[in-house]
C-alpha cells in the first residue's frame, strides 16, 4: 500500500523528449510518476532510464492518449485508484505541426489545436477533482517560445502555444483560491524529436510564393537545433517547480530565450518583425 502522504505526479506525452525526462527526474525527486503515453509499448526508453537510476518502481507507465476523452478519463480513474491523490500535473503531450498559414492543409490546423490545446483541456478537466480533493497540487504547462513570439513557418504550433499560454493565465486565476498554483514553463529551441517529427518532414511546394523564405526557415530551425541545449535543464527544472512552496508564474530558458522575449517585449512590434525577418534571411 502507498503511504497516504507519498507525493505523485502525472506526466502526459512521456514516452519521449521532455515527458521522458521529466518523469525520471520526478521519480528521482521522491514522487510516484504516472507516466501517460499514447503507445504503451514504445515505454521502453523510459523504464530502461528509470532502471538505470534505480527509480523503475515509482514508474507506472498508463495508456493516455489526450485526444481520446474515453482514455483520458480511464486515467483519471486509474491515477485515483493506484495512487490515491495528485500533487502534479504537467501537461507535456503535444505535437509540432509547421509551414506557412496559407498552405497548411485544415485538417493539419485541426489536429495541431486538438491535441496541444482541446487535449490539454480534456487532462486538466478530467484531473482537476483529484489535485482538488489532494490540495496544495501544481499544474505544470509545458509551453514554449512560440507562445510568446510567432515565427513565420510556425503558425500552427504558434497558435497552439498561445493558446496554452491563455489557458494557464485563466486557469491561474480560477485555481489560486483552491491553493492549486499553475506554472508555464516556455522552453526555446532544445533537441527534442517534436521537431524531427515535424519540421524534418516539411517541403517546399513547387511554385509556392513562401519558397523562398520557407528555404530560409528551414535552414535557421536546422542551424537553431545543432546549437539546441540540453532537455535535461527543462526536465529539472520542472521537477524544482514541483516542490517549490511559492513558484512564479512563466519560467523562460536556456538564457537566449528569455533574451528574445524580453527584446519583442521592448521594441516596437513592426520593428521586432523586420529584425525577425532580416534574421532568417541570414545565411
Amino acid at each position: 500500500m502507498k503511504a497516504a502522504n507519498q507525493k505523485t505526479a502525472l506526466v502526459t506525452g512521456a514516452s519521449s523528449g521532455f515527458g521522458l525526462l521529466i518523469s525520471i527526474e520526478l521519480a528521482k525527486g521522491g514522487y510516484d510518476v504516472a507516466a501517460g503515453m499514447r503507445r504503451p509499448e514504445a515505454a521502453g526508453e523510459l523504464l530502461q532510464q528509470a532502471a538505470k537510476f534505480g527509480v523503475a518502481e515509482r514508474i507506472r507507465v498508463i495508456e493516455l492518449d489526450i485526444c481520446s476523452e474515453e482514455q483520458v478519463q480511464a486515467a483519471a480513474r486509474s491515477v485515483e485508484q493506484e495512487l490515491g491523490r495528485l500533487d502534479v500535473l504537467v501537461n507535456n503531450a503535444g505535437i509540432a505541426v509547421g509551414g506557412f498559414v496559407e498552405e497548411v492543409p485544415l485538417s493539419e490546423w485541426r489536429r495541431q489545436l486538438e491535441t496541444n490545446v482541446i487535449g490539454t483541456v480534456s487532462v486538466t478537466q478530467s484531473m482537476l477533482p483529484l489535485m482538488r480533493r489532494t490540495g496544495k497540487s501544481k499544474m505544470i504547462l509545458i509551453s514554449s517560445i512560440s507562445g510568446v513570439v510567432g515565427f513565420p513557418g510556425y503558425g500552427p504550433y504558434a497558435a497552439s502555444k498561445f493558446a496554452v499560454e491563455g489557458l494557464g493565465e485563466s486557469l491561474a486565476m480560477e485555481l489560486m483560491p483552491l491553493g492549486i498554483d499553475v506554472v508555464l514553463v516556455q522552453p526555446g529551441a532544445y533537441g527534442t524529436p517534436i521537431w524531427r517529427k515535424s519540421f524534418g518532414e516539411l517541403k517546399v511546394r513547387e511554385g509556392s510564393p513562401y519558397s523562398g523564405m520557407l528555404k530560409r526557415v528551414l535552414a535557421y530551425s536546422e542551424r537553431t537545433a545543432k546549437k539546441s541545449g540540453d532537455p535535461l535543464e527543462v526536465a529539472r527544472l520542472v521537477a524544482r517547480i514541483a516542490g517549490m512552496k511559492h513558484p512564479s508564474f512563466r519560467y523562460r530558458l536556456p538564457r537566449s530565450t528569455r533574451l528574445t522575449g524580453r527584446i519583442k517585449a521592448w521594441l516596437p512590434d513592426r520593428f521586432f518583425q523586420r529584425l525577425i525577418v532580416r534574421l532568417l534571411g541570414r545565411e
